[in-house]
């Protein structure tokens, strides 16, 4: 037996309740408020309670039919969520249907689909990736969109689609929900909260599914470098990670291998942090640190820092709205105002290029593609030379770790998990709720006690400048400041700066000890 196939052996751990199948059913607990902006958007989906799951209800005589999609990103567990929800309908009817749409969106789109069988999941059973039926970015957006969406549901004959993927990706889901609804349409559509950057989250979603897996890939990758660093002492390691907007996925890795620094947006945006600003902390760091006859050490960086960074975010902005009015990308410079020219110019070409060309879907500079870490290398010796304070040499070694964390295999945190969300997804349209989102409280506690529940995705929503004009999107969540791992975190930090307390996750724990292998991120865990 090869590790693949020990691996498809594994048997997720679910919440007891979902055993349920006969005698279970979602009742409301709660109405969650909705943005005002919002709710006249969606007179159909919005001011829906918070379900609960409870002992109860009658045993489903139907057969379901039932689309699942995945959308966005790779995130691990992916493939959990689909064997999840096949196996719980099929437990509801022996003769229903999981048809799978192919490349995401663009699948629905173009009514492209695979029959999911036992056979056919056999392989893929806490497996990573997306492979099974594949992903894609499309924005189920248009009014175009919304009727092929339809047609297709209608002629597979439709009860559910469930919709995989992270805040774009349900607000496709909430939207959907509502047209279909205005239309008479019978197909009851659930969201399910992916994202391995860990900003798809609210009061009632603790976390969406892969940010586990990708913290403990990125956490055994950061530890060997903090060994390396403390072994050769002689290179600080700049390392940028995989977050986009919100630093949660910076925070778990910091936790987890105590770093010399870590920078947090979410920090610097509430300190008005400038760019020169992270640039004298850095070069501060590095001086005392030579002091003590240390001229190594470890940075951790998110990805969207820049953003958050007031003179960085105002350039940015100016950029996209240069861009969104027809801007040719070598005219943008000439049309910076004074103080923005200043802070372009003193960029380092390949800065002023990335900022200059790659857009997202929405029209907007992707400053995940940005090399953060090269910059601060760049701008930190620079500052260093100009202050003369540090005699040594500085040696800056960058790392960037994304894709890394994006496919692989589940840990047992998120193969128990996603399969439970899969589960509840069944529950849900068999129960017809739709503009729900998956969820499950309790995500500390052992799997077995974990709390299944439905939120309604326009709780979750606000509304959004892009391409020019305001919509309706899921609002990302940044770290907060009264979270108990940002307590740990603030009461730590500073230690760790001239301690060197590094520490090494190692793997991901698949087997042994429940406390290892079963292990919550450490952004979830309560103290005790």
């Amino acid at each position: 037996m090869n590790f693949a196939e020990y691996r498809r052996a594994f048997q997720p751990k679910c919440p007891q309740i979902l055993e349920q199948v006969e005698s279970l059913q979602f009742v409301q607990e709660k109405e969650l408020s909705c943005d005002p902006n919002i709710e006249p958007l969606f007179p159909h989906t919005a001011r829906q309670s918070l379900l609960v799951a409870k002992k109860g209800g009658e045993k489903l005589s139907r057969v379901l039919q039932i689309g699942v999609v995945f959308s966005g990103g790779q995130a691990p567990g992916g493939h959990n969520v689909i064997t999840g929800l096949f196996d719980t309908v099929k437990k509801m009817h022996p003769q229903s249907k999981l048809h799978g749409f192919l490349g995401g969106p663009d699948g629905i789109l173009q009514s492209r689909s695979l029959d999911l069988t036992k056979e056919v999941l056999a392989s893929y059973r806490n497996e990573g990736g997306f492979d099974l039926i594949g992903s894609g970015r499309t924005k189920l957006e248009s009014e175009e969109h919304m009727k092929r969406s339809l047609k297709t549901c209608q002629s597979l004959g439709l009860d559910g689609l469930v919709i995989i993927g992270g805040d774009d990706s349900n607000t496709n889901a909430a939207l959907l929900a509502e047209y279909f609804l205005a239309n008479h349409q019978a197909t009851t559509v659930v969201g399910v909260p992916k994202t391995i950057d860990g900003d798809l989250q609210s009061e009632n979603i603790p976390i969406s599914f892969g940010f586990d897996t990708a913290t403990k890939v990125y956490g055994e990758l950061i530890g060997n470098i903090t060994k390396d660093a403390l072994s050769a002492k002689k290179y600080y390691h700049f390392i940028r990670l995989m977050g986009r907007s919100a630093s949660h996925v910076t925070l778990e890795c910091a936790l987890k291998t105590h770093p010399n620094l870590t920078l947090l947006s979410e920090e610097c945006l509430a300190d008005n942090t400038s760019l020169l600003r992270v640039v004298d902390e850095i070069a501060t760091l590095i001086e005392r640190r030579e002091t003590l006859d240390r001229l190594y050490g470890v940075i951790l960086i998110p990805e969207g820092l820049l953003e958050f960074l007031p003179e960085m975010k105002r350039l940015i902005e100016t950029i996209n709205e240069l861009i969104s009015e027809g801007t040719k990308e070598e005219k943008i410079p000439q049309k910076l105002s004074g103080e923005e020219s200043k802070v372009f110019s003193q960029l380092p070409p390949s800065i002023q290029k990335q900022l200059l060309l790659d857009r997202d879907p929405h029209g907007n500079v992707q400053v995940s593609q940005i090399e953060t870490e090269k910059l601060l290398i760049a701008m930190v010796k620079k500052r260093l030379e100009e202050r003369k304070k540090f005699h040594g040499t500085f040696r800056a070694v960058p790392h960037f770790f994304g894709y890394e964390g994006r496919s692989g295999y589940p840990s047992n945190f998120d193969a128990n998990y996603c399969y439970s969300l899969g589960s509840i997804a069944a529950f849900l349209v068999r129960e017809k709720k739709s503009g729900y989102m998956a969820a499950c409280g309790a995500l500390h506690e052992s799997p077995g006690t974990w709390e299944p529940k439905a939120v309604p995705i326009t709780s979750l929503m606000q509304l959004e400048k892009r391409k020019g004009k305001k919509v309706p999107v899921i609002k990302k969540s940044l770290v907060s400041f009264s979270s108990e791992a940002y307590r740990t975190f603030v009461a730590r930090k500073d230690a760790w700066k001239w301690d060197d307390d590094y520490q090494m996750p190692g793997p991901i724990q698949l087997f042994g000890p429940e406390e290892l292998a079963d292990a919550p991120p450490l952004s979830l865990r309560k103290s005790s």
